[in-house]
């Protein structure tokens, strides 16, 4: 029997709101995290992902408290991150009740981060989120701070080279499909897949449920995210499983 795919709802916050915007800008309150966790969970949900999306642009501390409120409201996984520069950073967010921790800027600023990470909580514990942006065909640069920083980094190069240092899943967003709900990007999906031996996280893009069917089956991804589409009830959990369990793919349906 092949694994369940997985359904993530993602709450985008700014430490104690969930936002949500489009390409990454124009952010909108979206709700409370505490409520839509609670929600999630009922729903049927795989995992929750919470990021502070403005935690290592502003140099904010990360967002204990909000981790703390949501972890309490979850029987299912939960991974955190936004403003984890340190394995002790790290450590207060598992304290605060997530599973896994989610680095992207400061693994990218120091990459030996991962290995310590790995070390301490297990390669399993640790998603490395790589926000990508098209260059040219078959090529994408990586992104940091909430988007807005160029780097020098292929996205094959730096997803290897986070799996080498420790990174157990790649959390995998397409700059360009975020917030435009017009699809997964496929063509990056599928490239990072085949690319890792690891699990990949399909974000950004998401509607309607032939796209999580698109990814699932073209994309080659062991996991789904999305966020507005569940905030503002486009698609209910229950639903989306039910038509990916009709088209053979392979899920956890809720009780």
């Amino acid at each position: 029997m092949s694994l369940a795919h997985r359904i993530i709802p993602c709450l985008d916050t700014d430490g104690v709101r969930v936002v949500k915007g489009v390409h990454f800008e124009g952010l909108r309150d979206a709700g409370d995290p505490v409520a839509l966790a609670a929600r999630y969970n009922a729903e049927g949900a795989d995992e929750l992902v919470v990021l502070d999306i403005a935690a290592s642009r502003d140099n904010r501390p990360t967002f204990l408290d909000t981790i703390r409120r949501v972890a309490e409201q979850l029987a299912i996984p939960l991974s955190a991150g936004g403003g984890i520069r340190s394995l002790e950073d790290a450590r207060g967010v598992v304290r605060a009740g997530a599973d896994k921790v989610t680095v992207n800027t400061s693994a990218v600023e120091r990459p030996e981060l991962i290995s310590e990470l790995s070390r301490e909580f297990g390669a399993q514990a640790v998603v490395l989120a790589i926000d990508a942006k098209r260059k040219t065909t078959g090529r994408w640069g990586v992104r940091v701070r909430g988007g807005r920083g160029e780097t020098t980094l292929d996205v094959q190069t730096w997803a290897q080279r986070g799996v080498e240092m420790g990174a157990g899943e790649i959390l995998l967003t397409s700059m360009d499909r975020d917030g435009t709900q017009s699809g997964f990007d496929i063509e990056l999906t599928s490239t990072i897949s085949q690319t890792v031996n690891v699990p990949v996280i399909a974000s950004g893009g998401a509607r309607v449920s032939q796209h999580f069917l698109d990814v699932f089956h073209e994309g080659a991804a062991d996991a789904a995210l999305a966020a507005s589409i569940f905030h503002d009830n486009t698609q209910s959990i229950r639903g989306l499983k039910l038509f990916l369990q009709q088209n053979n793919i392979a899920v956890r349906l809720p009780c």
